[in-house]
């Protein structure tokens, strides 16, 4: 027997093709529900944030807030424009900008920040040390090789004297060295100078300057980050004690200012000092005998920092803390650019630990974390009436589909979960992915249209796969509804059940998604065909790695206009509205208590109703209805 060979290629590459079409084709059914009289709160317009963007990418963005931050703002001296690296690179003291302009460098950032129509956050160093430079505003290190010997890495391209701390010799860490080699010494009084100087600059908060301060970035990191001017760990007090003094001061200056901290850096941080985080490694991490949680009565560190902050607040009627703040990273590597199948999935799962007290942290953490809702309950408890933010958060991929809906279901999830503030670290690359996810929610049209601000309730039967938010806009009574398809080869059929929200007539729709299903890293924003709905129930396909923002228009309250009392004792009005909806008269003759008489459907613009006339005085009112 023989076989046609071109035949056979031919039958397996039509095989294969239908075999992936039906890959491509596969599809799953989700069921969404919105309750637009449920779970109602309003949502802040600062979790929209970010950290060192451009004017352009703020009025793009249609950011609200812009933050400095970061290891470097610990050692920024504001007086000769200049930071020290710490252990991001080397150690080194250089300058930030060429300028010799006290505070020029911040000035700088505040002028670019609100260009952009955002608000600037300043970081304010409280470690015991900040930068200094050498002659003709040299560059230098706090672990020089020709004094400290040599090292297993250094700044060969740059200053090749700048070690990175490390022995060459014994592989351990060197001590012992002088701090004043680069850096010279902070106090309350000298970071006095830059907030009047900042005052004087640009006003007070109440007066368009600058409104908030953090104090200082991940203390409890210290003994690591910046170990070459603070190799122990700082302990509960330090921590307290130099908020309360910095915090004092700020307000001392400017009392309108808002005040943001710790400023943690993760979970650790969140529990226990940077004393017992560096003593813990050697003694199995036995939270039990941690001696500077023993000395503090066995608190957890933010309880007690917040408990702190509410007992001075007591003692002298001031307010030091008004934001309490946290960062947060995921730590089972899908914070990084990785998107392999298994940690894009990873990263699809991992958002719900800043709110799901159901979810078991899939990282060396392996506890249930649910930040915001355990933030939230600390301050109710602790400290109420202060608000709360995440001021450092990335969960990867930002030239990436998946790192897109990531950003998305984060912001999301801060809305709905009542986040007061919340800050991007950084801001993506103009044009990825995650930048669009960013720009979807705040002006995903180019003219500032955005997400609503009132939070309702929307649920659905998975957020691993498909996760939905919901949201009033009180510009134009639209609901807006987004729904994330984390499904990485799977289309989702979308079943909409929408309840307290009367609707009628043509919902825009709007999806961020990649160009090509084949490449996942560019992306854009489109304006797709307008959907048509009537009643409570709408579907739709929402394609595999997308984010799809359906905006449905609110309808006109009805307006009941009076017409006639007829000589046969009929009271005649007018109900004017939109057609289609369902509505309900109601009889009052107090004005407190209301009794349905009439319902029926609008089939026009108007309609005439008539009752017979009471014998007593009535009021009467409309009201759409399911």
């Amino acid at each position: 027997m023989t076989y046609d060979l071109t035949k056979f290629r031919w039958l397996l590459s039509l095989m294969l093709l239908f075999g992936l079409s039906f890959r491509a084709m596969a599809q799953s059914n989700v069921s969404i529900t919105v309750n637009a009289q449920l779970n109602r709160h309003a949502i802040s317009p600062n979790i929209y944030g970010t950290a060192f963007a451009t004017t352009a990418q703020l009025a793009d963005l249609n950011c609200p807030l812009n933050r400095s931050g970061g290891n470097t703002t610990t050692r920024h001296n504001w007086q000769i424009n200049a930071s020290n690296h710490a252990a991001d690179w080397y150690f080194e003291s250089l300058e930030d900008s060429s300028s010799t302009v006290p505070g020029a460098v911040m000035d700088d950032f505040i002028s670019t920040t609100k260009s952009g129509g955002a608000q600037p956050m300043v970081t304010i160093p409280m470690i015991g040390w900040i930068a200094k430079l050498g002659p003709s505003r040299a560059r230098l290190s706090s672990f020089s090789i020709a004094k400290y010997g040599a090292q297993t890495d250094s700044d060969w391209q740059w200053f090749a004297d700048a070690g990175n701390g490390v022995s060459s010799a014994s592989g351990q860490d060197i001590t012992g060295n002088n701090p004043a080699d680069a850096n010279t010494t902070n106090s309350p009084a000298f970071q006095q100078g830059f907030v009047q100087h900042l005052t004087n600059q640009w006003g007070g908060a109440s007066n368009n300057g600058v409104r908030y301060y953090l104090m200082d970035n991940e203390p409890s990191l210290w003994f690591s980050t910046h170990r070459d001017v603070h190799p122990a760990g700082p302990t509960m007090q330090e921590i307290r004690t130099n908020f309360l003094n910095y915090a004092t001061m700020v307000k001392g200056i400017d009392p309108a200012a808002l005040v943001c901290g710790p400023e943690e850096w993760g979970w650790p941080g969140y529990f226990y000092s940077g004393y017992d985080q560096q003593w813990a490694p050697a003694h199995t991490w036995d939270s039990s005998k941690f001696p500077d949680r023993a000395t503090n009565g066995g608190w957890d560190f933010c309880p007690w920092f917040l408990d702190q902050a509410r007992q001075r607040a007591t003692n002298t009627n001031q307010r030091l803390l008004d934001y309490f703040t946290l960062h947060c990273y995921p730590q089972g590597g899908e914070g990084g650019n990785d998107v392999s199948t298994p940690i894009q999935q990873l990263r699809n799962r991992s958002t719900r630990s800043l709110w799901d007290s159901n979810y078991l942290d899939e990282s060396w953490i392996n506890d249930k974390v649910y930040l915001i809702p355990r933030m939230k309950s600390w301050v109710t408890y602790y400290y109420p009436g202060t608000k709360t933010g995440i001021t450092e958060y990335n969960w990867g991929a930002e030239g990436h589909m998946n790192g897109a809906m990531a950003q998305a279901d984060l912001l999301g999830i801060f809305g709905r979960e009542g986040l007061d503030l919340a800050t991007r670290w950084t801001t993506p690359a103009t044009g990825t992915p995650a930048y669009l996810a960013m720009k979807f929610f705040r002006n995903y049209d180019g003219s500032k249209s955005g997400f609503g601000d009132v939070s309702i309730a929307a649920t659905g039967p998975n957020p691993d796969n498909v996760s939905t938010f919901a949201a009033i806009r009180s510009s134009d009574g639209a609901l807006t509804l987004m729904v994330i398809n984390k499904q990485g080869t799977t289309n989702a059929v979308v079943a909409v059940s929408l309840t307290n929200f009367p609707n009628i007539g043509k919902a825009q729709v709007w999806q961020l998604k990649a160009n090509t299903p084949a490449d996942q890293t560019v992306a854009s924003i489109t304006h797709l065909s307008d959907l048509g709905f009537s009643g409570n129930m709408f579907s739709n396909t929402v394609p595999s790695n997308s984010v799809t923002l359906f905006i449905l228009p609110g309808v006109t309250n009805p307006v009941v206009r009076t017409s006639i009392m007829a000589a046969n004792h009929v009271f005649s009005f007018w109900m004017d509205g939109q057609a289609g909806q369902r509505y309900i008269i109601l009889s009052s003759s107090n004005l407190m208590n209301w009794s349905p008489v009439w319902t029926n459907t609008l089939t026009g613009a108007s309609t005439n109703l008539t009752f017979p006339a009471p014998d007593t005085r009535r009021f009467y009112r409309a009201e759409w209805t399911q």
